[in-house]
């Protein structure tokens, strides 16, 4: 079992190559599996602008970070890199992967425990996932 690390701007990069479950990594395999929470991001920062949200897309990218880093350190890392305002979109996308549930707890967020009950769902993207 690993040991689980507060994540904060220290050491949150770190962490993530401690967790990155390659034997064979190379650097750029590493970030370019990193830069998709930049992309996760980005497809949120679009479906809040314009409303179209491309749920497969960001379902691929979630389940490529989960294979590489495991289902509870993606979580951790999606919780600590994607705005709090945002968590209710993130967390719906989780919970239909079954990375998450409403009782989890994700700990030590820059020093803090994150209640996954706390956190609404996205109803229009509980409606998308329904569709696939």
């Amino acid at each position: 079992m690993k040991k689980i690390y507060d994540l904060n701007d220290d050491n949150y990069m770190m962490i993530a190559i401690k967790h990155y479950d390659n034997p064979l990594v190379i650097q750029t395999e590493f970030d370019e599996d990193y830069k998709r929470i930049k992309y996760i991001k980005r497809l949120i920062s679009r479906y809040k602008n314009s409303g179209k949200l491309k749920t497969r897309l960001l379902l691929n990218h979630i389940i490529i970070l989960g294979n590489v880093f495991g289902s509870d350190f993606t979580s951790r890392i999606l919780f600590y890199e994607i705005p709090k305002k945002d968590h209710n979109l993130i967390k719906t996308f989780l919970i239909y992967l079954g990375y998450v549930d409403s009782g989890t707890v994700v700990q030590y967020i820059r020093g803090k425990e994150l209640y996954v009950a706390s956190i609404n769902i996205e109803q229009t993207v509980v409606n998308d996932l329904r569709n696939i």
